[in-house]
């Protein structure tokens, strides 16, 4: 609120609002009235027209800084849409057969109703990733195991290239042993 909304912050010198001005419902003003009256007991004894009139006048700036708290309220949280959408909601509410969820009234069984569908399906999607998971490492181990398998062949041929290399080896000193010695 600004200053300027209530009394103190503007002259008080000026006249009461027209009669038309819109009001709070009529039990809250004259309780209002009453309690300003007994705040201010010795200026209500001695000038209570001007005191009437200061209560209007401070009525009068109060209901307008409210309303002008709604409108900046409604301006900044696009409160006219969000009406208009709910208007809407309730419109077609009207229409459906089956009542509107309401809470139980005990807390858990209201969190448990919304937090269990919410929880299966989290359970199911973290499922679902798990078979995708397990098979890919599944294909990944099988492809470990055809390296390996590649692997062993690879190192089978290399050994039996080297023993028939060796032998190859072997018989060329045996030849060579053979061809030059000198007799």
């Amino acid at each position: 609120m600004t200053a300027t909304a209530f009394p103190w912050g503007r002259g008080l010198d000026r006249p009461a609002p027209a009669a038309g001005r819109q009001r709070w419902p009529g039990r809250v003003l004259p309780a209002s009235y009453q309690r300003f009256s007994d705040c201010y007991k010795r200026l209500c004894q001695l000038q209570p027209d001007v005191t009437q009139r200061i209560h209007d006048k401070f009525v009068a700036q109060l209901q307008a800084s409210v309303r002008e708290e709604i409108s900046e309220i409604k301006a900044e949280g696009n409160l006219e849409a969000v009406l208009d959408a709910l208007d809407r909601i309730v419109e077609e509410g009207k229409d459906r057969a089956e009542p509107a969820w309401r809470p139980s009234g005990v807390p858990e069984a209201d969190v448990r109703s919304a937090a269990v569908p919410y929880f299966l399906q989290q359970r199911d999607a973290l499922q679902r990733r798990v078979r995708r998971q397990e098979a890919e490492n599944r294909r990944l181990a099988e492809a470990v195991l055809a390296g390996r398998r590649q692997l062993e062949q690879l190192e089978q041929q290399a050994r039996a290239r080297q023993q028939a290399w060796q032998a190859l080896h072997r018989e060329q000193k045996e030849l060579l042993g053979v061809l030059g010695e000198p007799e």
